[in-house]
């Protein structure tokens, strides 16, 4: 039996930052028709989500904020809890959520299938990365396989940035036209604004627009 898809048609992961929204402008070219979702899981701060809504309203797209709740019970972590210090650690940055991107896929493959979508859009990257497992390519083309046997759907995650650095994914940004579109979104993880500056999050997003050599569109303290 034929299977019913509207391969002209994505739904992006859109967190609200920089990453996110680059696959959104991204998506938009490559995409008839897009559609966002959000995941509220208890992080320390809601300023992520806020952007995701006002770029999604600024674009007049669908945008759906999902809440996962399952998260914060199951793991401790400094994007969860605001008692633990941001810091890298000995192994893994105290940032790292167990299991985030995985659930995230899992909802969003999920959710995709119920409007007969295939394409899900990512910004996960393993060239400028925290140190994260799961923004790795093997474990995404894990999970591209595990959703298609697990739904019998023709999934296709797509990660624009997978081997990006930041600076590269600044050029990108500008080459869609899309940067003006930066100054909406959210990094920081403290969640300031202005942001923090000083956080693994800002220090990164500070070196890519440094090293692709025009200012970022956001403030900093």
């Amino acid at each position: 039996m034929a299977i019913n898809v509207k391969n002209n048609s994505a739904v992006i992961l859109h967190s609200g930052g920089q990453d996110s929204t680059t696959c959104l402008a991204w998506a938009l070219k490559k995409f008839d028709e897009v559609t966002l979702i959000s995941f509220d899981y208890g992080q320390r701060h809601k300023a992520e989500i806020d952007a995701a809504k006002k770029i999604a309203k600024k674009l007049k797209l669908k945008h759906e904020v999902l809440k996962l709740p399952i998260i914060k019970q199951l793991t401790k972590n400094a994007l969860i809890d605001k008692t633990i210090k941001i810091k890298q650690g000995k192994n893994m940055p105290s940032t790292f959520v167990d299991g985030r991107n995985a659930i995230f896929l899992n909802v969003a493959a999920i959710y995709a299938k119920q409007l007969k979508i295939p394409n899900i859009v990512t910004g996960v990257c393993q060239t400028d990365y925290s140190g994260y497992p799961d923004c790795r390519n093997d474990f995404i083309k894990s999970m591209q396989k595990t959703l298609r046997l697990a739904m019998e759907f023709p999934f296709k995650i797509h990660t624009p940035l997978m081997f990006l650095t930041k600076a590269q994914t600044v050029a990108l940004m500008d080459k869609l036209g899309g940067l003006d579109l930066l100054k909406y979104t959210h990094t920081c993880y403290e969640g300031l604004s202005p942001a923090c500056g000083k956080c693994p999050a800002c220090k990164l997003r500070i070196k890519g627009f440094k090293e692709y050599g025009i200012d970022d569109l956001i403030y900093y303290q």
